[in-house]
């Protein structure tokens, strides 16, 4: 294990955070907000530290393997959830706790989107914008932003790619360089994240809340600069915005670089999982508007049920309205769908739509070969055959993904919290949502410690979509 290139990266990495802290110290100056010196204190700390690893190791230059890819990745999120928290706990209007901190600072980096603040309306302007601004570095993937910069520095970074990038196809490249893809993306990102920040300007949210909510919706982390999320508004037409732009930053990234690319919106359905998106969307809006239309009798509007539905199938997280309040069948549905979650390559959680559309596939022809034992049945995905080799990966995802969540979902029972609260907020943290039910259905202050350690690791392990955080913590990874 090259433990000199690895403290390089990391240093490398906390250098770019603490360079990005120039958002909130602006808006602090801005708006003199009296939280100036959080955010200085927090830049030299961050500095300090990443020159501290990266300096003595400047020479290190050497291709990433395997292992430390993984490794990498890794302490990537680790490292910069704890540092992350600093400004949490600087800030003396907040002084939060170490743990609480920690948990803010994970919900903000794997764009979770759950809080243990209760009241964020009163927060500092600058501090409000550093949340939105975790969630947007955390969207693409800070690891993301590496491989553009580290063949700078001659360091290679394909398996650094391979073990971050979601979803169980990963060798989708929009370029033989690895860095120009990483560019690409990053480009993209930005682009959809200033035209969100226009558009929900021009609707009528303020200047601060229209760039802050810009970064959260692109990032689909959920984060929002009030108490009642995007309902604040009370505004049809940012509502509507807000829906457009989750679903935009739920689909393939790489999608939208090819469609940009062809000019061609054809591209888009051509693609086996985005038709596949659309039905299950489909079918979850026409099953909840017929539901409360014919049998749930409540004042649920089809405009509350859309957002709340691409929402919660976004792994967004956002609310119009007081969702904990619904049906009981409702809520269940909504919990259910954000285990499907986005599509794969996008800033988005839960399993992704390529894996349960493969799954599907699997089964039937499972079935089809109890029927016909002898038939060769290729399971295609956009007309290509798809490896043996997925098949098998994606079983072993499955079980480790259910047994993952309820196992973390028995911890929390163990802890004393109740079952409706128990599962959700496990389902709400291992899928990337922020929304849940029981006592964590405003906000996650009244959870106690383990619990909120519990569901850091939850909200990790989901961001790292299980092999890459559990292969870490395995002892043949350290042995060989």
């Amino acid at each position: 294990m090259n433990y000199s290139l690895i403290s390089k990266i990391i240093g490398i990495m906390l250098i770019l955070f603490s360079l990005m802290l120039f958002i909130p110290v602006s808006v602090s100056l801005l708006y003199n907000d009296g939280n100036l010196i959080t955010f200085l204190y927090s830049f030299f700390i961050f500095l300090s530290f990443g020159l501290l690893l990266y300096l003595p190791n400047t020479h290190s230059k050497s291709d990433i393997k395997t292992k430390e890819g993984f490794l990498i990745v890794v302490l990537f999120w680790l490292v910069l959830s704890f540092f992350g928290s600093i400004p949490f706990m600087l800030d003396k209007q907040l002084s939060l706790s170490f743990i609480d901190a920690f948990f803010e600072s994970v919900s903000g980096w794997t764009t979770t989107g759950a809080t243990v603040i209760k009241n964020i309306d009163t927060l500092s302007p600058s501090l409000l914008m550093y949340r939105q601004e975790l969630q947007w570095l955390g969207g693409m993937g800070i690891v993301i932003l590496a491989l553009a910069i580290l063949p700078m520095l001659g360091v290679g970074g394909m398996h650094l790619y391979k073990a971050e990038s979601t979803g169980p196809i990963k060798d989708n490249k929009i370029s033989p360089r690895i860095a120009e893809t990483a560019k690409s993306l990053w480009t993209i990102y930005l682009g959809l994240t200033v035209i969100c920040a226009v558009a929900y300007y021009i609707a009528g949210m303020p200047l601060f809340d229209s760039i802050a909510h810009s970064f959260s919706t692109i990032a689909i982390g959920g984060f929002s600069t009030h108490n009642t999320s995007i309902g604040y508004f009370d505004s049809s037409l940012i509502e509507t915005i807000c829906i457009f732009f989750m679903f935009l930053s739920s689909l393939n990234f790489i999608l939208h670089f090819m469609a940009l690319k062809t000019k061609d919106i054809k591209t888009y359905f051509k693609d086996t999982e985005f038709k596949s998106y659309i039905l299950i969307i489909s079918f979850v809006l026409i099953l909840l508007i017929a539901y409360d239309a014919l049998i749930g009798n409540t004042d649920l509007s089809a405009r509350q049920i859309l957002f709340q539905s691409v929402s919660f199938i976004t792994t967004s997280g956002f609310t119009s309205t007081t969702y904990y309040t619904w049906p009981s069948f409702v809520i269940s549905i909504l919990i259910a769908i954000s285990f499907i979650g986005a599509c794969a390559g996008s800033t988005g959680g839960g399993l992704k739509v390529m894996r349960v559309v493969l799954l599907f596939k699997l089964l039937k022809k499972e079935l089809l070969k109890i029927l016909h034992p002898t038939a060769e049945i290729p399971i295609r995905i956009n007309g290509s055959s798809v490896n043996d080799n997925i098949s098998a990966t994606l079983y072993n995802f499955f079980i480790f993904y259910i047994l993952s969540y309820l196992g973390l979902s028995f911890l929390l029972l163990l802890s004393g919290l109740d079952m409706i609260t128990s599962f959700s907020a496990v389902a709400s943290c291992i899928n990337n949502l922020g929304p849940a039910l029981g006592d964590v259905s405003q906000n996650y202050a009244s959870v106690n410690i383990f619990s909120k350690y519990v569901l850091s690791f939850a909200m990790i392990l989901g961001r790292l979509e299980i092999f890459t955080l559990l292969i870490v913590l395995t002892p043949y990874f350290w042995k060989y």
